[in-house]
Formats: structure tokens, C-alpha cells, sequence
């Protein structure tokens, strides 16, 4: 029996894919606040510019 039989392969890549997909939502997640920040900075700086 060998460890790298069908069932084991298959849990690996399930928990390796949950894995990578947590970090793509965490990343876009960050991405969306950062441009809500920016939207917001330079929204207050345009009116004490005015």
C-alpha cells in the first residue's frame, strides 16, 4: 500500500484548493477595501481642495 493512492491525492488537492481559494478571497477582499479607502481619500481631499 502506498501513500499515494487515489483517496490521499484526492484530499490533498481538496484541502490545497480551500486553501488557495481562502487567499484569492482574502486577497480581492483587500483589494475592494484599499479601493474604498483611496475613493474615500481623495473624496476628502477634492472638497478641502474646494
Amino acid at each position: 500500500m502506498g501513500r499515494n493512492n487515489d483517496k490521499n491525492i484526492k484530499k490533498h488537492n481538496d484541502k490545497l484548493h480551500k486553501t488557495q481559494a481562502k487567499a484569492k478571497q482574502a486577497e480581492m477582499l483587500r483589494k475592494e477595501k484599499r479601493k474604498e479607502i483611496v475613493k474615500k481619500f481623495n473624496e476628502d481631499n477634492q472638497d478641502a481642495n474646494n
